[in-house]
């Protein structure tokens, strides 16, 4: 049976339960959150290796209208995440609206009856407005590496965990040095017999401030919820003094790359693993990561750190493309990142001409005030192109996202509408401007290849290239001027 709604979203992670909540808080008639697995979360739910946490205070990485005043500390686990995210869909009353086990297989633009047909794993669903909610952490990218198939041990991706795989005096092989690794190398250092590290590029790594609230401050931030708003404002208006080093400016990447440095020669010994631990491009241009025990882990004589991309793998003996060979290797650990600038969603996703939006983005990601896209009507995309941060809370560009949405659905009611398609020209205009914007960006200039470009383009396709409230100030608001409605 054909399953029919007014607003179908797909994925429950932050994006999907916040919209979700506004539109259960206001009251609207007809919606639907689609889960292709059977818990929400998003990447906290999938994300269990040992050391998941969040790289942003939690008083932050959480929703304005739910601060939580029982975050054990500044850098919530992971669990504790996903705990908060049940308690968010729970306290919502939001699971009689999220349909699990229920895997979105294509989703097509019907100009004829200006529905969405949604095929799902579950059957059909039909609705006048379809939200990607995917995010950009939901589906795990798998190195193309000769023999890696082949491989005779445990294999598995870190957003993937095998919690059957006992590492326990194990030869452990990590591949990668982002800001999953570098949670990951310390704990399992803990317990295996030989951990190597295959690094392609070095990271800036710099301390990591976390600190544990103690009881009297969890009663104070339960009875005084203005000073929870006062630490979430110190710690938000903290991360954007952060983006003025991605502007480029001089004075502050070479502060940030001074702490960063002497975070390094304060925590490893040996002057060559020093070096390989260097990184040989501008600070902020990849992901810039924080950890008190990553550096430290190489100073025990089991781990090994090969400053090179892990090339080839023959039975249980890996190279590194130095050349260097490792032999009776147990396990290897992908911490290779996700598909963020090329996202699988997107090959399901077609208009009433049948071209895919994947096909669209052939040059990469792009949409106007990034989250609509011009020959796919009725359709947004909260957390898609130019919706990531490298300084500040994710949850703060969703929530104005969210904001955007229901004030767009508000306009189409107001003016008796049903079908709104943002204009070519609006979209072009937006993406120029962005161009601009990301000129001379440490993203663009650092000399880095990293997921925030699109390697097609050479496009500045992930994150928005300016201040978090800059985001909220020009796409947290509907532009009725952006589009066509009908």
């Amino acid at each position: 049976m054909n399953k029919e709604v007014d607003v179908l979203i797909v994925g429950s992670g932050f994006g999907g339960l916040g919209l979700g909540a506004k539109l259960k808080q206001n009251n609207h008639p007809s919606f639907v959150i689609i889960e292709r697995a059977n818990d929400v979360g998003g990447a906290w739910r999938d994300n269990t290796y040992p050391g998941v946490e969040c790289d942003v205070p939690s008083h932050l990485y959480s929703f304005s209208w739910k601060m939580n005043p029982n975050w054990s500390k500044t850098f919530a686990p992971g669990d504790e995440i996903l705990n908060y995210m049940r308690d968010c869909a729970k306290d919502e009353n939001l699971l009689e609206n999220i349909d699990f086990n229920t895997e979105m297989l294509t989703s097509t633009w019907n100009s004829k009856d200006k529905l969405w047909h949604i095929e799902t794993t579950q059957g059909l669903y039909i609705a006048r407005y379809l939200v990607t909610a995917a995010g950009h952490l939901a589906d795990e990218h798998l190195p193309n590496i000769e023999g890696l198939k082949d491989f005779k041990g445990d294999c598995f991706h870190s957003a993937r965990w095998n919690n059957d795989a006992d590492l326990t005096n194990k030869r452990v092989a990590i591949v990668g040095s982002g800001a999953s690794a570098i949670q990951i190398v310390p704990e399992i250092s803990k317990i295996a017999k030989e951990v190597v590290v295959f690094q392609r590029s070095a990271a800036y790594v710099v301390p990591r401030p976390d600190s544990i609230y103690t009881e009297q401050q969890k009663r104070l931030f339960k009875r005084m919820p203005s000073e929870m708003n006062k630490l979430r404002q110190d710690i938000f208006w903290a991360g954007e003094y952060n983006f003025i080093q991605r502007r480029n400016v001089p004075k502050f990447v070479n502060e940030a790359k001074k702490t960063a440095l002497d975070h390094l020669e304060s925590q490893v010994e040996d002057p060559d693993i020093r070096e390989k631990l260097t990184p040989d491009y501008e600070i902020g241009c990849k992901r810039l990561l924080i950890s008190n025990h990553y550096f430290p882990t190489f100073n025990q004589p089991h781990v090994c750190l090969e400053a090179s991309a892990l090339h080839k793998v023959e039975g249980n003996t890996l190279f590194g493309k130095s050349g260097v060979r490792y032999e009776d290797i147990d396990t290897i650990i992908l911490a290779t990142g996700f598909e963020a600038t090329q996202p699988p969603f997107a090959k399901r996703v077609f208009n009433d001409q049948g071209h895919s939006l994947d096909a669209q983005w052939d040059k990469g990601m792009q949409a106007y005030d990034a989250i609509t896209v011009h020959n796919f009507p009725n359709l947004f995309v909260i957390n898609g192109p130019n919706t990531g941060l490298g300084h500040n809370s994710v949850v703060y560009i969703i929530e104005a996202q969210v904001d955007y949405i229901m004030e767009a659905l508000e306009h189409i009611k107001i003016e008796n509408k049903t079908v709104f398609e943002a204009k070519k020209s609006s979209e072009e205009q937006f993406v120029t401007r962005l161009q601009q914007m990301s000129e001379g960006t440490v993203w663009l200039a650092g000399g880095c290849k990293s997921w925030y470009v699109d390697q097609r383009s050479g496009n500045l396709t992930l994150v928005w290239p300016d201040f978090a409230y800059s985001f909220r100030d020009n796409n947290g608001t509907f532009h009725r001027e952006g589009y066509d409605l009908s």
